[in-house]
């Protein structure tokens, strides 16, 4: 399988607040590169999604503006890529809320959920959470909430599945976006 495993961290409830990104880059079901990033929002900081992930309105305050990312990144998002997130309809959206805030051209992709590929291929587990499905496959999660580790862990999900299930039953549920 080749695709891109997303996770973006936010400042607040706003779509365009977006404070961290990370990709993590699969070629041949193997991960071969990881990018990560801080985000410098316009916006200010909520103190419970400081208390989820950790950033600080310091810690960004050097970091580069979305649309300075968006120049590095944008040749990921292209229309046969597949991108792959754990609840991707979160982070599609903070993708689109950026792109929309900046007025920048919105981005067409194929997106898959590794939430929705968990619940089909494992309904007997009582949640799909990201942590829940690290522990029940055995992949290592050591900071949750930190866009890199949880990109990792996704980009591994969708892996293990591959292996015990092929890509079959994750055909019906990859959207365009």
């Amino acid at each position: 399988m080749n695709f891109i495993a997303m996770d973006f961290e936010t400042a607040n409830y706003q779509k365009h607040s977006a404070c961290s990104l990370a990709l993590v880059m699969v070629e041949n079901s193997q991960i071969v590169d990881e990018y990560y990033t801080l985000i410098k929002p316009k916006t200010k900081f909520f103190w419970k999604n400081i208390q989820i992930h950790g950033i600080h309105p310091e810690d960004v305050a050097d970091a580069p503006k979305f649309p300075e990312i968006w120049q590095t990144i944008h040749p990921y998002f292209q229309e046969n890529n597949l991108v792959v997130a754990h609840n991707a309809g979160f982070d599609n959206s903070v993708l689109a809320g950026c792109l929309n805030y900046y007025n920048l051209e919105p981005a067409r992709f194929l997106s898959l959920c590794t939430v929705k590929t968990s619940r089909k291929l494992y309904p007997e587990i009582s949640n799909h959470r990201l942590n829940t499905m690290c522990d029940f496959l055995h992949i290592p999660l050591d900071n949750h909430h930190d866009a890199l580790a949880d990109s990792r862990a996704c980009a591994n999900i969708l892996l293990e599945e591959e292996k015990y299930f092929g890509t079959e039953p994750f055909k019906k549920l990859v959207t365009a976006k």
